[in-house]
């Protein structure tokens, strides 16, 4: 395989997981953060962000150790690797931002057993390279962080008036008190779900037609 053939499968890996197999918009992966915490943009994206550096440091890990783990035992060296990579984020979160840090709570910890990471693991980076895998990574945990960004924007604008807490409206603006209450989660998932759907749906029927 020549390098732009190689440069072409890494790009085909990194784009699946912000479009084809989005975890949240497609795949309908790592449900509970995407409903818990994405009351505020600035909270989705720092779950985002803390689930991308785990996801991708933990495949590069597993990809390096994949021949060298026993298969009695690779879902527990697994789930050690992503452990030891929450534990390193939660510590930077606490240490950098406490206040956000505080807002997400027990749910940083929760991370070791989001079944996307665990996942991604066993599926992908057990299975490839490095370089393979850490481009799935990129992708899926970029592809995670939009999914979730895009609820906590539309929840923060609509129950609070406010974007990365800097107000949008005046103050006669009256707040959606529901959209930073867990329904509003559900719902505002739900209406992405449906528009992501209907956009796919649209793209195959355009394939057909040509």
């Amino acid at each position: 395989m020549d390098r732009q053939e190689q440069n072409s499968q890494l790009a085909a890996e990194f784009m699946k997981g912000i479009w084809k197999e989005n975890p949240v918009l497609v795949m309908v992966l790592g449900m509970c953060p995407a409903l818990a915490v994405s009351n505020t943009a600035i909270n989705s994206l720092a779950m985002g962000l803390a689930t991308l550096f785990v996801l991708c440091f933990s495949s590069l890990l597993v990809s390096l150790l994949r021949r060298v783990i026993p298969a009695q035992v690779r879902i527990t060296a697994f789930v050690v690797i992503i452990a030891t990579f929450v534990s390193l984020v939660d510590f930077l979160l606490a240490a950098l931002t406490p206040a956000i840090h505080k807002e997400l709570g027990a749910f940083i910890a929760l991370i070791v057993v989001n079944c996307f990471i665990l996942g991604r693991a066993e599926a992908f980076a057990a299975r490839n390279p490095v370089g393979p895998s850490v481009a799935d990574a990129l992708g899926m945990g970029s592809g995670f962080t939009l999914g979730l960004l895009a609820v906590g924007i539309i929840r923060e604008i609509l129950g609070s008036g406010t974007l990365f807490n800097i107000p949008l409206f005046g103050p006669g603006f009256e707040p959606w008190v529901i959209m930073v209450l867990p329904p509003g989660g559900f719902l505002t998932l739900g209406i992405l779900l449906l528009f992501f759907n209907w956009l796919q749906q649209r793209k195959k029927q355009a394939a057909l037609r040509a």
